[in-house]
């Protein structure tokens, strides 16, 4: 089980195996051919009113993930789609956010690993 975090505006590397977006949104100025995105789990992201209450604030991070976790836990059927890519190869998580620490696709590949 391999799962990596790349943002979606780093270019594709056939290291990153079955890339999956997992933003509700599609990353501005991102090209979808050049992407090479395998699959778009947008039902995966966070809500839009965690995401907008969230704003990518890193003081906000801890509760950010609470909360998170919470609709992961809620959505097992998204979560187990994405988990079933995982069990069978290296999986990419492409995110859009800048801050590479502190965003939803750092949360999923917490929770995958945890439910593994």
């Amino acid at each position: 089980m391999t799962i990596l975090l790349k943002r979606a505006y780093e270019p594709p590397a056939s290291s990153d195996g079955f890339r999956v977006l997992v933003d509700r949104l599609w990353p501005r100025g991102v090209s979808k051919h050049l992407a090479h995105i395998d699959l778009w789990l947008k039902d995966i992201a966070p809500s839009t009113p965690l995401r907008k209450w969230f704003g990518h604030d890193p003081l906000k991070w801890i509760e950010f993930k609470d909360r998170y976790f919470l609709e992961l836990y809620h959505n097992p059927e998204v979560v187990d789609r994405l988990a079933e890519h995982v069990r069978h190869g290296t999986v990419t998580l492409v995110y859009g956010a800048k801050d590479e620490d502190h965003n939803n696709a750092v949360v999923i590949k917490e929770h995958l690993e945890k439910i593994k």
